[in-house]
């Protein structure tokens, strides 16, 4: 009976020995993955429970994304904007989720390029987001901010690939940046409740390739 069960356990899955359950490696509460937020104005990445539970992180964050998309809507009270959206597990197994905006994200697509002619897909490496400190000297004093920076590494292909097994497995979104009015220009394995859950089960979602990305039509 072990042995059988031992068999069906995916590559994201364990068997809890007390219950005699296979259950997943990664923690996951549906629409609300654990938030990672990049502050441009003091060039550090925090980790959001709450607003009265903030954990302080440094000035680089690395990760491997399992997902992402990027889209132009009025979110978050932040207006009107250009975001990326990118979804990732941490180093504590949690299914995770940052956003970056402007300059920051024309970064990111800068970076995206150079995948694309090497045949690379965005879950296939290791981001390392670094903050990059800028001066506005038009401004007395000057002001400095932040824009986020992006390099990579490629990932290891079993990860990559126990990574996209768990990602099908599961609706992956943020339920407080879906609306039903985003301009989607990229989206990779972002579940919509707005379109999935109206589709009809033949008719995809979503068409057309970019870096291994479906783009919204």
């Amino acid at each position: 009976m072990q042995e059988s069960l031992m068999a069906s356990i995916g590559r994201f899955q364990t068997l809890d020995t007390d219950s005699g359950e296979i259950v997943d490696k990664y923690l996951y509460i549906d629409g609300n993955p654990k938030q990672y937020r990049f502050d441009a104005k003091e060039g550090k990445f925090s980790i959001h429970y709450d607003e009265n539970n903030i954990e302080k992180l440094g000035a680089s964050l690395s990760f491997q994304p399992i997902a992402w998309r990027i889209f132009s809507d009025d979110i978050l009270g932040q207006g009107y904007k250009k975001w990326a959206e990118l979804f990732f597990i941490d180093e504590a197994d949690c299914v995770s989720c940052v956003l970056f905006h402007g300059y920051s994200v024309a970064n990111l697509e800068r970076l995206i390029t150079p995948l694309v002619y090497n045949r690379v897909k965005l879950n296939e490496v290791v981001l390392t987001v670094n903050a990059d400190k800028k001066e506005n000297n038009k401004l007395q004093p000057k002001g400095v901010y932040y824009i986020a920076s992006f390099t990579y590494a490629l990932a290891d292909k079993v990860q990559t690939q126990e990574l996209a097994d768990y990602v099908e497995t599961i609706n992956l979104y943020r339920r407080n940046t879906q609306t039903e009015v985003a301009q989607t220009q990229v989206a990779k394995n972002v579940f919509n409740p707005f379109v999935d859950l109206l589709a009809e089960p033949e008719q995809p979602v979503y068409i057309g390739e970019w870096a291994g990305e479906e783009v919204a039509a």
